[in-house]
């Protein structure tokens, strides 16, 4: 909260007198989240680092990039579900995703229902893909998807400018396909206040500045757009499609990009978000309502509705070392 805002509630305070005075500092306080963040939750470009470069390619790397045509969500696919982390709960995440890919996916999604469904893509994929939506909170929400968020969660939902889907391939040697229904989890949705930042895989920037990132909300120049790139765990245990915590089964690379022992180098998926946001505005990342709308919070979730041949036909490409599209 700024100074002058804090001279406005002690002004109130005087007038009103004690009994009141709690309650007119309490809810300054409670505004401050929704009408932005934290000073310290910003960052310029210079303030920035760089994002890990590409690693030596051994031997046996597959090279190769595979990009789905997804769109943006021109659809207005939002709902407050999480197939993978609460599947069955209704408007169990607290907050608000954004969807591209799966056309039907919700808390009540099956993979039969999931196999069946319409897709956003251009090619035929029947992912899913989602993370928490961006809002000014400067402007109050006027549709129903925005109304009914709640938990603290409130403003104009931020369209995405762009939307990139993209699968990578693995410095140490081949992947092999994902498994069909594969559920993924990337990011901490509780990092503000779990005491630690292992699962933290934010990485907020501006267009300008391609490359560079933090944890934090960017401060971007006027005509460049606020990014985020949200990059999944690639190493798989070869048996299960999930697992505790939705983690146990799909985890990271090691810092040399070698896979821990017992998995195996899948695909790895890495989605891109744009947004057109003039500099100075508020915004804020949906959250639980504990987790401040931390920018360190941003996560994302993915379940692999790909035909076994369209995924065999992604770690092909990645392994052959070519450039795909589809």
């Amino acid at each position: 909260m700024g100074n002058e805002h804090r001279l406005l509630a002690l002004l109130v305070c005087l007038v009103l007198g004690g009994g009141l005075c709690a309650a007119v500092l309490g809810a300054s306080r409670a505004a401050g989240p929704r009408a932005g963040s934290p000073a310290a939750d910003f960052a310029a470009p210079r303030d920035m680092s760089a994002e890990p470069g590409l690693l030596p390619a051994g031997p046996d790397a597959s090279t190769g990039t595979v990009t789905e045509d997804c769109g943006r969500n021109g659809e207005g696919h939002y709902n407050q579900d999480n197939l993978v982390v609460s599947p069955g709960l209704r408007a169990g995440a607290h907050h608000t995703h954004a969807y591209v890919g799966n056309l039907s996916t919700d808390a009540l999604s099956t993979d039969v229902s999931l196999a069946g469904a319409p897709t956003s893509c251009a090619g035929g994929d029947r992912s899913t893909y989602y993370w928490p939506v961006l809002r000014r909170t400067d402007r109050p929400g006027r549709d129903p998807h925005e109304s009914a968020a709640g938990h603290g969660n409130a403003g104009e939902i931020v369209p995405e400018a762009a939307v990139t889907v993209e699968f990578r391939g693995s410095p140490a040697g081949k992947v092999v396909p994902e498994p069909r229904f594969l559920r993924a989890v990337t990011g901490d949705a509780v990092a503000y206040t779990a005491g630690g930042e292992a699962q933290v895989r934010a990485r907020w920037g501006c267009s300008g500045s391609p490359g560079l990132g933090s944890a934090h909300y960017p401060r971007c120049p006027a005509g460049q757009r606020v990014t985020r790139t949200l990059v999944f765990p690639s190493c798989w245990n070869g048996l299960d499609t999930d697992g505790p915590g939705h983690r146990s089964h799909l985890v990271f690379p090691t810092a040399s990009g070698v896979c821990p022992q017992g998995t195996f180098p899948v695909p790895q998926l890495r989605i891109s978000l744009a947004y057109d946001l003039p500099p100075g505005v508020p915004f804020a990342l949906d959250s639980f309502p504990e987790q401040m709308h931390s920018p360190k919070t941003d996560h994302a979730m993915f379940v692999n509705v790909m035909s076994d041949e369209r995924m065999q036909g992604v770690a092909d490409c990645l392994n052959e070392g070519r450039t795909c599209r589809t």
